[in-house]
C-alpha cells in the first residue's frame, strides 16, 4: 500500500525525479496552480489549508520555489514580487497549514543562504548571511520553518543535477550542451560549489519520511568543485571531445552588478551519519549521466 504524501513543486527538476523514483512507494498529492482538477496557489492560505485538511498524509515535501537567481535579484526588497511571494509567503502558508493539521514539513533549501566567503565546506553550524535576494528569501523561509511548532526538516542542496535529461536543463546538461555545440563560456577556476546528485537526493527525501528525521541537514554531495574541474570531469567521463577554457570569477565580478558567492560547497558529515544507503561520488554520478 502506498503512503500518502503531500508535495509542492513535484513537477520541477527536483520533484519530478523524486516522483519518478518513488512512484511505487507514495501516493503523491501535489499542490500546483497549474493542476487542472485542483489548482492550488500556495500564496493563498485558505487554498493550502483546504488541501491539507483533506489529506491523510503525515508529511509534506515543500519543493516549490522561485529559483531564478538573476530574476530574484531584479526583485530585490520587493515583498510583493513573485520571488518573495512564492519563497516566503508560500512557505509561511505551508507551515501554518501544517501546524493546523499536525503534519511534518520537509523544506528544501539552498546553499545560497551563505555569503560564500568561507574557504572550507559550510556546516550546519555556520551562520547564514545571504548576499542576494534569492538567498535571502530562502533564508527567511528557513527561519519561518525553524520557528514553527510542527515537526520540520530542512535539507540544503546546491547545483542540483540528475542522470536523465529534463525540460529545464540542470547544470550538468547545460555544460554538456555547451561542449557539444561549442558555446560553453570559460569556466571559473576560482569559484567553488558542491553539486547535488538528485537521484541520491530522492533517496534522502524518502529516508526523511520513512524515519521521521527532523532538523537541519546539508544534503549535497559533500564535495567541493570548481566550475572548470567539474566541466573537465564531464568532458572526460562522457568522452565529449570538447575543450574547456579557464575563466576568472574576480574578473567577472568587476563587470557584474549581481553579487556572486565564491563558495557554496557544504559538508554532509551530519547527514552521512544517518543515511542507510551509500551515495554516489560525483565521479560516479557523472558516469551515470544520460545524454
Amino acid at each position: 500500500m502506498k503512503t500518502p504524501l503531500l508535495t509542492t513543486g513535484l513537477n520541477g527538476l527536483v520533484g519530478s525525479r523524486f516522483a519518478l523514483d518513488f512512484a511505487d512507494s507514495y501516493e503523491f498529492d501535489n499542490l500546483d496552480l497549474r493542476d487542472l482538477t485542483q489548482p492550488t496557489d500556495i500564496t493563498q492560505y485558505e487554498q493550502v489549508l483546504g488541501r491539507f485538511d483533506n489529506s491523510p498524509a503525515t508529511h509534506v515535501i515543500h519543493l516549490a520555489a522561485y529559483t531564478d537567481v538573476t530574476g530574484a535579484w531584479q526583485q530585490t526588497d520587493d515583498t510583493r514580487g513573485v520571488a518573495y511571494q512564492v519563497n516566503v509567503v508560500g512557505t509561511e502558508n505551508i507551515i501554518k497549514a501544517a501546524e493546523a493539521t499536525k503534519k511534518h514539513v520537509v523544506y528544501v533549501s539552498t546553499a545560497y543562504v551563505f555569503d560564500g566567503e568561507k574557504k572550507a565546506l559550510y556546516t550546519e553550524e555556520d551562520t547564514p548571511n545571504p548576499i542576494e535576494w534569492y538567498g535571502k528569501t530562502k533564508y527567511l523561509a528557513e527561519e519561518i520553518v525553524k520557528q514553527s511548532t510542527t515537526p520540520w526538516t530542512i535539507l540544503r542542496i546546491d547545483m542540483p543535477f540528475r542522470s536523465d535529461p529534463f525540460e529545464k536543463k540542470d547544470t550538468v546538461h547545460r555544460i554538456i550542451t555547451g561542449i557539444q555545440d561549442g558555446t560553453l563560456y570559460p569556466q571559473f577556476t576560482n569559484h567553488f560549489f558542491g553539486p547535488t546528485y538528485l537521484n541520491d537526493f530522492s533517496k534522502v527525501l524518502d529516508l526523511v519520511v520513512r524515519t521521521q528525521l527532523a532538523g537541519l541537514y546539508h544534503a549535497s554531495s559533500g564535495e567541493q568543485w570548481t566550475d572548470y574541474e567539474f566541466a573537465k570531469l564531464i568532458n572526460r567521463t562522457l568522452k565529449l571531445g570538447g575543450e574547456i577554457q579557464k575563466g576568472d570569477l574576480e574578473a567577472y565580478l568587476v563587470k557584474s552588478a549581481r553579487p556572486y558567492q565564491r563558495n557554496t560547497a557544504m559538508s554532509t558529515a551530519k547527514l552521512n551519519k544517518v543515511l542507510d544507503f551509500t551515495p554516489k561520488t560525483i565521479d560516479e554520478a557523472i558516469a551515470a549521466i544520460q545524454i
